[in-house]
């Protein structure tokens, strides 16, 4: 069947059993049937809810978002969609295992916590260090009191650092860390109030001239897209904070295609943006990142040499290197601006956490909307395929002629991301334990064996020896975008995502279909049974 959602975002806070925050009838229901069938979401009396997202479907399905409190502390890992129709519950997607029941009095002070914090992190930060109590619940055993410590910073480079870190406040461990700037790979303005739009044309380095949106000043013009919620792009300078300023220019055309004119990584990151705010409006039903039609921050020549680029939550921006203009170019690519806008989706809808397991699916799922995002340009200079990153290379540094290969993950030069799951895995870097969940989408959408795009040789190999037949990428990205928006929650694993993927395919094209199956398959071909 198929099922055309419509989207509703909005953040209120309801306690259990009180009065429904600003009348939303889908947040109402969802919190009686939380009340009536408490044992579905592991509720414990000391819970309360806080609406955080929720999707319609156009059958009247509810799937209602929360994040929960206990104590009035925030829980790590205790978050849930319930999933309902006709005023009935369905079912319930949650990684807690049972309802909490946690002593409140920590042995440790916020400032004690930090310094345990602080041995990790060094002595290098910027700034207070932050630190909150929550209660932490990430990983299926008995949830602990904790501090959220948080240490911003930046490295040897100059690079940013900006930490997450889990202390037990019973006897100072860290629990668990990780970073909250999402990259791509491991490792202020003028004064024009104009919204007026108008059409650019940018030179780019890696699009060659496209059709930019950008906004009439009067007598210049400023890379500012009215026509996608006022997103803008900055230069940096070179710099590692602030803004930046927003671009202008006197004729509307922006670049020359080389790294000569500031302007042309521009041109790129702004094309980019534009196209996978697009992509997710068009395909998928989402108006910007947070659905709520707003646009973002972009910022290029971040940095000096910086090869990366990343999303950060805390401006709700992206930033961009100019690579090392030796083995990388300025990180501007189509998949890359995809890849890193997608992060701010993820962060709007499942928020899955960037470490373990859900850090992995965290920085996939950004592979595959990346990829999604350059088939849909469909743009004849960076044609689609299943490479990472690959229109960034000068030269080819260590064999690497991708930052990752969807289809056969081990070929990453390093030799450390990995085709096919197990049970360790968690413990690699994110952008490492992505593999089998690229594998499998690869999987799913193309199938296995032998098969070229561009020219590029994309055999994909099994773990299980199977034969997997592919069903599509726009069917295979459908089911995606569902389980992540529908299904994921923050701490979801390989395991999760195969439940939620089976339940995505069951909703949008029946349990049992042909690609219901294919998930199976697919999954089962990576090792994640």
């Amino acid at each position: 069947m198929s099922l055309t959602p419509k989207l509703l975002s909005f953040a209120v806070l309801m306690a259990l059993g009180g009065t429904a925050a600003a009348g939303n009838p889908h947040v109402d229901r969802a919190l009686g049937l939380i009340k009536a069938n408490g044992a579905a979401v592991k509720a414990s009396p000391a819970d309360a809810f806080i609406a955080r997202d929720v999707i319609v479907d156009a059958n009247g399905a509810e799937h209602v978002r929360f994040d929960r409190t206990y104590g009035g502390l925030p829980v790590i890992g205790g978050d849930v969609v319930v999933h309902s129709r006709g005023g009935q519950m369905q079912s319930a997607s949650l990684t807690l295992g049972a309802p909490l029941s946690v002593n409140l009095r920590p042995n440790l002070r916020s400032d004690e916590a930090i310094v345990a914090a602080g041995a990790e992190f060094g002595s290098s930060f910027k700034g207070n260090p932050a630190s909150s109590l929550v209660v932490y619940a990430r990983d299926r055993g008995a949830a602990k009191l904790a501090y959220k410590v948080g240490f911003q910073g930046a490295d040897q480079n100059d690079n940013p650092v900006d930490m997450t870190y889990i202390v037990d406040a019973r006897n100072g461990k860290v629990l668990d860390r990780w970073t909250n700037i999402e990259t791509g790979k491991p490792g202020g303005g003028s004064t024009c109030t104009s919204t007026t739009p108008a059409a650019g044309t940018g030179k780019t380095l890696f699009s060659g001239s496209v059709a930019i949106s950008t906004t009439n000043c009067g007598t210049s013009f400023q890379m500012k897209d009215q026509t996608r919620g006022g997103g803008y792009t900055t230069d940096l300078n070179n710099g590692t904070s602030g803004t930046g300023t927003i671009f202008s220019d006197a004729d509307n055309t922006w670049g020359n295609g080389t790294v000569s004119d500031r302007a042309t990584a521009a041109a790129d990151a702004h094309f980019g943006i534009a196209t996978t705010f697009d992509y997710y409006k068009n395909v998928h039903g989402r108006n910007g990142i947070a659905n709520d039609g707003k646009g973002a921050l972009s910022k290029v020549h971040y940095g000096r040499n910086y090869v990366n680029a990343f999303w950060s939550d805390a401006c709700f921006c992206m930033s961009f290197g100019d690579g090392d203009g030796v083995n990388y170019a300025p990180l501007v690519d189509l998949d890359v601006a995809g890849h890193e806008m997608s992060h701010g989706v993820t962060s709007r809808t499942a928020n899955l956490t960037y470490s373990g397991e859900s850090g992995g699916l965290n920085e996939s799922n950004s592979d595959i909307f990346g990829t999604m995002v350059e088939f849909y340009a469909n743009a004849p200079s960076d044609p689609g395929d299943y490479l990472i990153g690959e229109k960034l290379y000068i030269k080819y540094p260590a064999g690497d002629h991708a930052l990752r290969y969807m289809y056969h993950p081990s070929l990453e030069g390093a030799g450390r991301s990995v085709d096919c799951y197990y049970s360790g895995i968690g413990s690699l870097d994110v952008h490492y334990s992505s593999g089998p969940s690229n594998h499998y989408f690869y999987l799913l959408a193309e199938g296995s064996g032998a098969k070229s795009f561009n020219g590029v040789d994309h055999t994909s190999p099994t773990c299980n020896g199977s034969t997997v037949v592919g069903i599509g990428r726009d069917a295979a990205a459908n089911i995606q975008y569902r389980a992540l928006t529908v299904y994921f929650t923050s701490s979801t694993n390989y395991a999760g995502d195969r439940v939620a993927s089976l339940n995505a395919a069951a909703d949008l094209y029946g349990a049992g279909s042909t690609q219901y199956n294919a998930v199976a398959a697919a999954w089962s071909a990576v090792n994640v049974n």
